[in-house]
């Protein structure tokens, strides 16, 4: 099996999803800068990008041109407003389709565009080739107040994303940068990750290529995270992952009340579980961006065992580890149909 597939539960090969990540933010906040740095820093990834500008020359869509893999512009009209999801759906279906030689989608939002409306086009979409990638918003700390102040709603975009980028923070003092830095993560439910002129780290997004199938090996942030400061030392805006291993199933029940606990900072989280004689002796592949969660039953292959990775900023991994320590199963052998009920909704059929 190939980087990239899956077993289904008959045993047939599957390509994995395409994550779609939808970015963000008010009109010169650094979308485009911090897009044109994942682009140039893809360590091999294959992007494709979907750039929406409002008004006749779209300039975004120059900037990135000719450094993307695919790309495809929305000119005249915000995306949001300018089609329904049927139409946001035609647009991935010419990005992802199978064998699609893409890593990851981009949607780059006009500076007026509405996350929650974007959003809920992505997650409605019938594309099964895909799946939501996150929400990023992307704040100049330089402009944060006068910005906050034109436009009230940004509390709310900053509150829905599941990682804000505040941006720019090289061309504030210390003090303001502290100050904005923490009057974010006062607002925000999710992750934030302070930048300079928009450089992130790819592997905070999606995976690198050789870890998309867990069948493959054990998803690891460490060799990212090398290369980063080898690459560039100030590419890599400081993040933090953590792994838990469990050798005994854990409660359905018990760990949807932990995924339903959103633990701030917390980014992503993904791996395969082990539900025991709950699930069916069935292996749970979950993948979660923020509050999303979606879990894809497989096959086991090997040892069975729980091996999760925890992706975010400001990890309290004592707490985390605790947590999902009581989620282990204190009596295997009793069936949770109603944790496996519960779950059932969120299951990535």
């Amino acid at each position: 099996m190939t980087a990239g597939e899956r077993d289904d539960e008959r045993g047939g090969a599957v390509t994995a999803r395409i994550p779609v990540v939808v970015l963000a933010g008010y009109l010169g906040s650094g979308k485009t800068t911090l897009l044109n740095h994942l682009l140039r820093n893809d360590d091999g990834r294959r992007i494709g990008v979907l750039v929406n500008d409002f008004g006749s020359i779209n300039i975004d869509a120059m900037n990135v041109a000719g450094q993307v893999d695919i790309a495809m512009s929305m000119e005249n009209g915000c995306l949001c407003c300018a089609v329904d999801a049927d139409g946001v759906d035609r647009m991935l279906e010419r990005l992802a389709y199978p064998g699609a030689p893409l890593d990851v989608i981009v949607i780059e939002a006009s500076g007026i565009a509405e996350p929650r409306q974007l959003v809920r086009m992505v997650l409605s979409s019938q594309n099964p080739h895909i799946e939501f990638g996150g929400l990023v918003e992307v704040v100049d700390a330089a402009e944060f107040d006068d910005t906050r102040a034109r436009h009230p709603e940004l509390d709310d975009h900053v509150r829905l994303a599941d990682l804000v980028v505040v941006n720019k923070v090289d061309r504030v003092g210390e003090a303001d940068r502290d100050r904005v830095i923490g009057a974010v993560r006062e607002i925000a439910d999710g992750a934030v990750l302070p930048a300079e002129r928009g450089r992130i780290s790819p592997g905070i997004l999606f995976d690198d290529v050789e870890a998309r199938d867990f069948g493959t090996r054990q998803l690891s942030f460490a060799d990212l995270e090398e290369h980063d400061h080898d690459h560039d030392r100030h590419m890599h805006a400081a993040y933090e992952s953590m792994e838990f291993i469990a050798d005994r199933p854990l409660n359905p029940s018990a760990f949807l009340r932990f995924l339903n606990e959103r633990s701030r900072g917390v980014y992503r989280i993904k791996g395969p579980i082990d539900f025991g004689p709950s699930g069916d002796d069935r292996r749970f592949v979950l993948h979660t961006v923020g509050v999303y969660a979606a879990f894809e039953k497989t096959r086991w292959k090997g040892p069975r065992a729980t091996s999760l990775v925890l992706i975010g900023t400001d990890l309290d991994t004592e707490d985390l580890t605790r947590r999902l320590q009581s989620c282990v199963d204190p009596d295997p052998d009793t069936i949770d149909e109603l944790g496996i009920l519960n779950l059932a909704r969120h299951l990535d059929d």
